[in-house]
């Protein structure tokens, strides 16, 4: 065989291991799947503000299902539909998850078969063909006017190695991104409102007032046991009425009475019915509804003869350095755990979990105008415009009563002003806390006394 043949054959072998080469060679991932790697997930959600509900789902392996958690805003305000509309008083939350929603970006891609959906956690929770109760992620919806959806994404388990970043997925697409996030994610009623009830320091307490009494529930009358008074003296101790022989205040558990008002918490809240009283002390029982005298006696509540609303386990009253007296009114008792607890129903909320003792509690606010002394008035007001230099001994000792006398009208009118708003809080509401915080608050004498 001459050299030019056999320089022929070589070439056809090479072209034949070349094209051999060329269809053995593995594929490899479509380019198309990294183009809009770094871009925004929601390009023309811009502005936070133009949130008007946000809804978070979850998902309760134990029961199987979905648990919705809603914000929306209604009527001027932020609201908890799921727990009758209560006010969402955690704004700065719901502007963080808003804009961490925004700033969301497709960092890392990393799947796009459903097979990989359950590992990363991506599974929609309202997902009702798929039967596994395992890889449910959290689905994140926010809508603005005319319920306009604005996002809409479900969020995974965090990616092993790389911290702060979660897997995240659209509902209606495959693919599943590695992404950087610090999205809120809480279904939990306590997290989205103001949790502290009476929002008082206990420096500010300067009296407490506990009366100790039962309800016959059949004739509606009282039996008084004890009325304690706990008063603060002007050096900063406090005393106890009616103080028993070789007995002393305790002062620790007056402390922990203290902190216990200071740090009252809302577990959970039911609406009263529409036209109830915000207080009911001096109603007349004939003008209550019988609606609202049911209402009133499943939470543990009852109209006395003479027109007082009496608590099946007492009362308690607080006054404070702003004028501002607090009524507790202890009802009944009640069990239960997630939604059924914090709302008194099923329909999402908050997350299941072990049931819990607790109690009803109806608060109200009352301003005592007793508690500043009016001071002296001025005799006349001719000081009003002249000069200090021509200012005469009477003009001065009046302009001096005139101040006293208006940060007197201030003190007084902060006071009714902040009753008011107290009042517009707990008017609609019955509160439920935990069953520690009643034993705290439901003292009797020899709780708070020991002997010397």
């Amino acid at each position: 065989m001459d050299n030019t043949k056999k320089t022929l054959i070589y070439v056809a072998v090479a072209a034949v291991l070349g094209v051999i080469a060329w269809v053995a060679a593995p594929s490899r991932i479509t380019p198309e799947a990294f183009l809009d790697q770094g871009q925004p997930f929601f390009p023309e959600f811009t502005d936070p503000n133009s949130a008007t509900s946000l809804e978070i789902i979850s998902f309760d392996s134990e029961t199987g299902s979905a648990r919705p958690f809603k914000v929306h805003f209604k009527d001027g305000r932020w609201t908890i539909p799921s727990h009758h509309d209560y006010p969402a008083d955690a704004r700065d939350r719901l502007a963080e998850t808003a804009a961490s929603i925004i700033e969301l970006k497709k960092d890392d891609f990393r799947t796009d078969s459903p097979a990989d959906f359950d590992t990363l956690g991506v599974v929609d929770p309202l997902d009702e063909t798929n039967p596994s109760l395992s890889g449910r992620g959290t689905r994140v919806t926010v809508r603005g006017q005319n319920d306009v959806v604005l996002a809409d994404l479900i969020v995974g388990r965090d990616v092993p190695g790389r911290q702060g970043m979660k897997f995240v997925r659209l509902p209606d697409q495959k693919r599943v991104y590695a992404v950087r996030s610090d999205v809120d994610l809480s279904g939990r009623f306590g997290d989205w409102i103001k949790t502290d009830l009476l929002d008082v320091s206990r420096g500010r307490i300067n009296r407490v007032e506990i009366n100790d009494y039962s309800i016959n529930e059949r004739t509606r009358s009282v039996d008084e046991r004890d009325r304690i008074n706990l008063t603060r003296m002007d050096d900063g101790k406090w005393s106890i009425n009616r103080l028993g022989k070789n007995r002393a205040l305790d002062t620790v558990a007056v402390d922990n009475l203290l902190n216990a008002l200071d740090s009252l918490s809302i577990v959970g809240v039911r609406p009263k019915p529409e036209g109830l009283s915000k207080s009911l002390t001096t109603s007349d029982a004939a003008q209550i509804a019988q609606s609202d005298v049911l209402s009133l006696q499943s939470k543990g509540y009852y109209i006395s003869q003479n027109g007082q609303l009496l608590s099946n386990e007492g009362e308690m009253k607080a006054h404070t350095d702003d004028g501002v007296v607090y009524t507790l009114r202890f009802g009944e008792v009640l069990v239960g755990a997630g939604s059924a607890l914090t709302a008194g129903n099923d329909a999402g909320g908050s997350t299941g979990g072990k049931e819990q003792e607790s109690r009803y509690l109806f608060v109200s606010a009352a301003f005592d105008e007793s508690a500043f002394k009016e001071p002296e008035r001025p005799s006349n007001e001719d000081f009003r415009g002249k000069p200090d230099s021509l200012l005469t001994d009477a003009d001065r000792r009046n302009k001096d009563l005139a101040l006293k006398h208006d940060q007197w009208k201030g003190r007084v009118e902060r006071g009714r002003t902040l009753t008011e708003q107290l009042n517009s809080r707990f008017a609609d509401w019955y509160y439920v806390i935990s069953a520690d915080s009643f034993e705290q608050l439901h003292l009797k004498r020899q709780d708070l006394t020991m002997a010397m």
